[in-house]
């Protein structure tokens, strides 16, 4: 645990990088999920790296950039040394759409460094790889991206997506040692563990993963998911009931879900995403409280049969062609 912190420091696969087990997703600091001052953003930033968060994430996909923007003057705000924190961004997938040739992810680290105020990230990942063509990805972008490595632009490369199966897919098709680290999304919460059967395989091949969104999303909350949210209809009621349930019990379902996300500790991090300075220390608390009393098993067991009958019910993505 970083010292004077709840927060455990976990190994991301072979990289030798010790995250945070909470890392704080900046996708919130570009508005996606409402509005957020720039004031309220630094602060909040701020506050996750007092409280021991390490691990930053953010795309400049996020609010058509605005995330990267608001996350680089967070970081420059800290006035600490730079490798005190850990910093992931993407490439590939914009606010103008999908683009994974090598020209444009090549030209994509340059913009976001320069928005971030930063030399290199730590780690640099290739955006849903799921909507363009995983050939693509296996002969030219990821080539294109070992030689950002070997510029010293990004420590670390890797790829993320909503299909479990591109994970498997382009793994098989790369030399060991290729990738470094895999983000999954919305498969490993309450309502959806599926990401737990391909754990093995992927510290087989080295590979440290990333899960984001314990809380599905939005589903997982007592505000509900926002209105564009992909899940079926039948999903978003049984969270709606699991979260009253919780709330009639005087809980919270998005702590519980939290603290369900962390008990896996063959997962390195998990991201939450953070607009608010409120928010960031309500997640660390939730962390703080499973090291010391842990979670209540009895209230979970009983929200995950409230979900049972819509357990790992996935939502379409992309042009999945495998």
């Amino acid at each position: 645990m970083a010292a004077g912190s709840p927060l455990e420091l976990r190994p991301l696969g072979n990289t030798g990088l010790k995250l945070s087990s909470i890392g704080f997703g900046a996708s919130p600091l570009g508005r996606v999920f409402g509005p957020v001052s720039e004031e309220e953003a630094i602060a909040s930033v701020c506050e996750a790296f007092r409280l021991g968060i390490n691990f930053f994430d953010t795309s400049p996909y996020y609010g058509a950039t605005l995330s990267e923007k608001m996350l680089g003057k967070g970081l420059k705000a800290l006035g600490v040394a730079r490798d005190q924190y850990i910093v992931s961004t993407k490439c590939g997938r914009y606010q103008e759409g999908f683009d994974f040739s090598a020209e444009r992810v090549t030209k994509s680290i340059d913009e976001s460094l320069e928005r971030l105020h930063l030399d290199y990230v730590d780690i640099l990942l290739c955006h849903d790889i799921e909507f363009g063509s995983l050939d693509q990805i296996v002969n030219e972008t990821i080539p294109a991206l070992l030689k950002l490595k070997e510029a010293g632009k990004t420590r670390f490369i890797g790829i993320t997506g909503l299909p479990l199966g591109i994970f498997t897919y382009v793994l098989d098709r790369v030399p060991p040692g290729t990738i470094d680290v895999i983000l999954s999304y919305c498969h490993y919460s309450i309502n959806d563990s599926t990401l737990e059967g391909l754990l093995p395989y992927l510290k087989s091949k080295g590979v440290g993963v990333i899960s984001a969104s314990p809380l599905s999303m939005g589903l997982l909350t007592e505000s509900g998911p926002p209105e564009w949210h992909p899940a079926l209809p039948e999903l978003k009621v049984a969270c709606q009931s699991a979260s009253a349930y919780c709330k009639e019990k005087g809980k919270n379902i998005s702590k519980l879900a939290i603290q369900f996300s962390l008990s896996n500790k063959d997962i390195s991090t998990i991201l939450v995403g953070m607009n608010s300075v409120t928010q960031v220390e309500q997640n660390v608390a939730a962390a703080a409280e499973l090291e010391t009393v842990g979670k209540d098993e009895k209230l979970l067991a009983e929200i995950e049969k409230i979900l049972e009958p819509v357990k790992n019910q996935t939502w379409p993505s992309g042009i999945q062609q495998l």
